[in-house]
């Protein structure tokens, strides 16, 4: 599905990447940790088309339903920002992306969306008025609005409560089952571990680490998570 070669990334002097190779089958699911400033963030932006490599090769696999020049199409991708117009009623907002992706933007659809990520009944409230919780799982319905095939998920946790947790992690176990192909940083070692099937470890900018999780129960993935990030 993904192929990243030798991948480097510089601002200035700081190399957020260094010749990082990375290669994700169809229907992994992928969680990345790291230290701060360790280059999650940067991978993801590289693989969303937000951000360009300094050098090296980025290959993601068309699909007969979406050719090379609609690749962007076939991702989902969840960031810090939950890139919403605090303004706009979240009705709107879901229909000014849905417009921009190319997807039903009728008001029975959209509301179904915010059904499935526990915003029914709130469709007309301005996002301002949302708790940062509700405003993730907004984000969280605009992110997958187009029903993309890969999932870049940047800390997508952030802001969830338990309850949220819950429905996300449900949410992406769904995904998980119909064949979707997720990498997601994340700080939370045990919840990555859980969610995961791959371990992937970024440190100074390179792989450090790439295992299946059937490897290693979580107690000795623990132990040598923390030896490599020391």
């Amino acid at each position: 599905m993904i192929e990243v070669r030798n991948l480097a990334k510089h601002f200035g002097r700081f190399s957020a990447l260094r010749n990082l190779n990375l290669t994700v089958s169809d229907g992994d699911f992928i969680s990345l940790f790291g230290k701060n400033g360790a280059g999650k963030t940067t991978l993801l932006r590289i693989l969303a088309g937000l951000s360009r490599p300094s050098s090296g090769e980025l290959y993601i696999k068309p699909s007969r339903q979406a050719p090379s020049r609609f690749i962007r199409g076939r991702i989902g991708y969840l960031s810090h920002d939950t890139s919403l117009y605090m303004d706009l009623t979240a009705l709107e907002n879901l229909r000014f992306y849905a417009r921009l992706m190319d997807v039903p933007a009728n008001a029975p659809a959209l509301s179904e969306r915010m059904k499935q990520v526990g915003l029914s009944g709130r469709e007309r409230d301005p996002v301002r008025s949302f708790s940062r919780g509700m405003q993730q799982r907004l984000a969280i319905a605009r992110a997958f609005l187009h029903d993309p095939d890969i999932l870049l998920l940047d800390e997508p946790f952030t802001g969830l409560d338990s309850s949220g947790g819950d429905f996300f992690k449900d949410y992406l176990a769904s995904a998980r089952a119909g064949g979707k192909t997720c990498i997601m940083a994340i700080h939370d070692f045990r919840l990555g571990y859980e969610i995961a099937d791959r371990l992937v470890v970024i440190n100074g900018g390179t792989i450090a680490l790439d295992i299946p999780k059937s490897s290693l129960n979580y107690e000795q993935f623990h132990e040598k998570l923390k030896h490599l990030l020391a």
